[in-house]
């Protein structure tokens, strides 16, 4: 998703329950030139097939759509897992701890609350452009369930060189404890949603183990 292979404009799917907030959100859209309105969505159960057919860049995800917000962090863990879409939670939460908590289950890679909506804009060209501080920050958020053992085997996933020690067996018994820790199916999906630490440049470096 890099601006350097990335034509045109960024596509960017709205899911977002509140008619009159969505309507705010897509004028604000319609007016950046570098910046497509590729669909609109108020259904949760609607969500993926939108997401399949439009293939967005980006796409804004209303954290408590539906009933709850495990519907919006549901959803964008699916995403994240299924496409190369990034995905922005939109929030009302004005909670940092809350909002990051959520971030980090969904696979976030970015927030914006809604009383922010000045901000959006930035936001998106960002994160379409490049893996940004704040994604970041909830990927390794979402690492940090690892013990430093388990973060060691996550390392050697990612394909960093490692001096750890371990026959076959228990390599591939350790990757799977990794694997189901963040909640995950296999390694391919694990590989999928971090991949910011295969792709990182040398500024964005491994989280490193915990002393």
């Amino acid at each position: 998703m890099s601006e350097e292979f990335r034509k045109g404009p960024v596509k960017v799917l709205i899911v977002e329950d509140d008619g009159d907030f969505a309507f705010l959100i897509r004028k604000l859209l319609r007016k950046q030139e570098d910046i497509l309105v590729a669909g609109y969505c108020a259904e949760p159960e609607k969500v993926m097939r939108m997401v399949l057919e439009t293939e967005p860049d980006v796409v804004l995800m209303d954290l408590n759509l539906g009933k709850s917000s495990a519907d919006g962090i549901g959803l964008s863990r699916e995403i994240r897992i299924q496409t190369d879409a990034k995905v922005l939670i939109l929030t009302a939460i004005n909670t940092p701890d809350m909002i990051m908590r959520a971030a980090r289950d969904a696979f976030a890679s970015g927030y914006v609350f809604k009383n922010q909506l000045s901000l959006l804009v930035e936001n998106i060209r960002a994160v379409a452009k490049e893996y940004t501080a704040q994604e970041y920050l909830i990927a390794s958020s979402a690492l940090s369930v690892l013990s430093d053992a388990e973060m060691a085997v996550f390392q050697i996933m990612m394909g960093k060189e490692n001096d750890f020690h371990s026959s076959a067996k228990t390599l591939a018994n350790q990757k799977g404890r990794v694997i189901k820790k963040l909640g995950l199916k296999n390694q391919k999906e694990v590989l999928h949603v971090f991949r910011m630490f295969q792709e990182r440049g040398e500024e964005h470096e491994m989280p490193v183990l915990r002393k």
